[in-house]
């Protein structure tokens, strides 16, 4: 059917908001003072039938419940009554057209665009991408127009121009611009279901300008432990006056009010150390938290003294969090009042570092417990097999814990044992069976939740038959895994990946030693339950292929990592997991040196020609078994746990923010499921849904501490 085009003049109209203004919908206001008309054209291309409307002052992207709605003319021409910040959406019912007067053709993607309040002339992607950065930096036009040029290579004025009429370069950079910025548009609707539109276009927005995900995985710290006394986070009750919260005594196993802090058992220090801090000094400390590195205090231990490690394992976890109340650290420690200290944070390298780019607080462990579950969290989402434990023939048959459910089901905690104190201030508790193992589920099937062995070397299990192996007879051999991880998924997409570990080849060496002095020994420290991907079948060793998947995608920070950085060949994806003494975990490595690796391994990032569009994920695996006040959101059975420090670095993190969107450990899975448009793992999309039964909301990917335009 011939159409006639009819080509309507394009006027915005200027008036003054004042009390013409109405609130609607789910809260914007749109202007209705006599003669107020808000005009405009939407186009990138020129769009017709495209749907206009002024936005929801909350729900981002979306339509006002009372705001009038004008479809666009063949050259993408609108006109509403009123005055707000429009927004536009080009459904597969609209028509594009390359030039004025040409025939057009369908629209096969949906795609929404919006534009800032006042500046509607020109509605397109690049408007959109505009809008999303003034979101981001708080409605600062200038500063958003000045970044998103110098990120195009283009003049200010060309932002909210008609790109179509420009010529040149500037026309082939914003054509390019735009259909980056369409194709990211694109992705953010495809999440469907109840995401917020708004958010997830910035996320989206933002998203796309990362090319490279660096992972830190650091050990065993919570956020008031390293990060309490941050200012603008949610620190320490009574101590950082940013807190949210009022502190809540802890309480001893039978709920009551404990008068002072149990004493740290054996003494705070790890033996060796110059600094000691035994058992009867560590005795009668108030019922509160306490800072660790004050040197006015008599249990004075600086940054660089090693403590005593503390319990940090599955079951434990939950119990000390005692249903978000947070009040059992204490009581459920092996190591007593050590549970409740923390570090003036101010003196870290990485402090400084979070300072000038954003920190996360409220960002969760993924599984409950220790290093082993959460290391494989990361991964997969998910917690580790062990079919038929409880046979005959089943190395780990003794291994499966003891404990005391509910009627409902429910985890009351771990059964106790002979011997245990009727209170913490007689002694640390006492049980029946805290093992590696759960008790056998509903569908008959046992899951590895604490420390538990590699199948391959190099492993804390010394080697089988085949060298390449641990001997699979030991009660803590975890069998081969065969799970969807994040892994398997990149190399699926042809997404370049890998898992660079501190220590890794010298660990390879170690390995066929009946005595180690490298794993889990000596200086190094090297941890092999820190490596997840060793548990996968993919990576058998004793297989050709396992053999090339090893060497592709499992490498040494030593020989690799800082000169793949430097050459800018990291790849697209790269996680990183310092060696043991450089890693921050209590018992065998303390504070101090890790912030500086960490910190200078960030610099070294910095200087890499990759810099530029890298992302830079520091954070921790765990707590550590060291109490947060905030509560964890209820998610699943396997978390999430305690609150982390994560810190968000790069030329597109928001400068000097504290991000208070809530993540977890599998946020980072979320993030590169999304940048890569990778299958969801089913953990994921698990963990959201209990979260939302549960009455929360589900978990970010990250992308609220990003920003559409780098910010250096």
């Amino acid at each position: 059917m011939k159409r006639t085009m009819q080509w309507l003049p394009v006027t915005v109209a200027t008036v003054t908001l004042s009390a013409g203004l109405s609130a609607c919908g789910g809260g914007s206001s749109i202007g209705e003072a006599t003669g107020a008309v808000t005009s405009g054209q939407v186009t990138g291309s020129y769009y017709e039938n495209a749907k206009v409307c002024f936005e929801d002052k909350v729900k981002k992207a979306t339509c006002d419940a009372a705001s009038p709605v004008a479809r666009t003319a063949p050259d993408g021409s609108f006109s509403l009554k009123g005055q707000g910040a429009v927004v536009a959406t080009v459904d597969t019912d609209a028509i594009r057209h390359e030039a004025l007067g040409d025939k057009g053709s369908a629209i096969t993607q949906k795609l929404v665009f919006r534009a800032p309040l006042g500046r509607s002339a020109f509605i397109s992607a690049i408007s959109t991408e505009l809008t999303a950065a003034m979101d981001a930096n708080g409605g600062d036009f200038a500063d958003a127009s000045k970044k998103l040029a110098a990120k195009i290579g283009t003049a200010e004025a060309n932002l909210l121009a008609d790109i179509n009429k420009l010529g040149g370069n500037d026309l082939a950079k914003l054509k390019a611009e735009a259909a980056a910025v369409n194709a990211a548009i694109a992705a953010a609707i495809a999440q469907g279901g109840t995401v917020d539109l708004g958010q997830a276009l910035a996320g989206a927005l933002a998203m796309n300008n990362i090319q490279n995900v660096v992972v830190i995985f650091a050990e065993n710290r919570g956020f008031d432990n390293l990060y309490g006394l941050f200012p603008g986070a949610n620190g320490i009750p009574g101590v950082n006056p940013t807190s949210t919260s009022s502190y809540v005594p802890q309480k001893d196993f039978d709920g009551s009010t404990l008068p002072v802090l149990p004493p740290t058992w054996g003494g705070m220090t790890l033996a060796g150390q110059s600094t000691v801090i035994t058992q009867a000094q560590s005795a009668n400390l108030p019922n509160k938290p306490f800072q660790i590195d004050d040197a006015n205090s008599p249990i004075y231990m600086s940054s660089s003294v090693i403590t005593r490690d503390l319990v940090h394992r599955f079951f434990n976890n939950q119990m000390q969090i005692n249903g978000g109340k947070n009040d059992k650290f204490a009581a459920y420690s092996d190591a007593g009042g050590l549970s409740m200290g923390y570090y003036d944070g101010s003196k870290m390298k990485l402090w400084n570092i979070a300072k000038q780019y954003t920190l996360a607080d409220n960002f969760f462990m993924g599984a409950f417990g220790g290093s082993f579950l959460t290391h494989q969290y990361l991964i997969c989402a998910c917690a580790p097999t062990y079919p038929n434990a409880d046979a005959a023939t089943s190395p780990a048959k003794g291994n499966i814990s003891a404990v005391t459910l509910d009627a409902s089901g429910n985890l009351v905690g771990l059964t106790p044992g002979t011997g245990n104190p009727t209170s913490v201030l007689n002694g640390a508790p006492v049980y029946l069976k805290d093992s590696t193992i759960t008790p056998k589920d509903a569908s008959g099937m046992f899951y590895a939740v604490n420390t538990m062995q590699p199948p391959y070397q190099p492993s804390g299990n010394n080697a089988a038959a085949v060298a390449a192996y641990a001997d699979p007879s030991k009660a803590t051999t975890l069998p081969v895994q065969t799970q969807t991880n994040i892994g398997d998924e990149l190399t699926s997409k042809g997404v370049d990946w890998a898992w660079y570990a501190g220590a890794w080849n010298a660990a390879l060496a170690d390995a066929p030693n009946a005595t180690r002095s490298v794993i889990y020994g000596g200086k190094v420290q090297f941890q092999p339950h820190h490596q997840p991907f060793n548990y996968y079948s993919r990576f058998d060793p004793a297989t050709a292929a396992g053999a090339a998947e090893r060497a592709s995608h499992l490498k040494d920070f030593d020989a690799s990592f800082l000169q793949d950085a430097a050459a800018g060949k990291l790849p697209a994806v790269a996680f990183y997991k310092p060696q043991g003494n450089l890693n921050q975990h209590p018992g065998y490595a303390n504070v101090a040196d890790g912030d500086a690796h960490v910190a200078d391994v960030i610099t070294k990032l910095q200087a890499s020609p990759q810099w530029k569009h890298m992302l830079i994920v520091v954070t921790y695996d765990e707590n550590g078994g060291f109490w947060d006040h905030v509560a964890p959101p209820k998610g699943d059975r396997w978390g999430p746990g305690t609150r982390l420090p994560t810190l968000l670095v790069s030329p597109y993190a928001k400068k000097g923010f504290v991000d208070h969107t809530q993540y977890d450990t599998a946020s980072i899975l979320r993030f590169i499921t999304n940048r890569y448009a990778l299958p969801v793992l089913p953990g994921l999309t698990a963990r959201d849904k209990a979260l939302v039964a549960n009455g929360a909301k589900p978990m970010g990917d990250l992308t609220g501490a990003l920003t559409p335009v780098p910010q250096e």
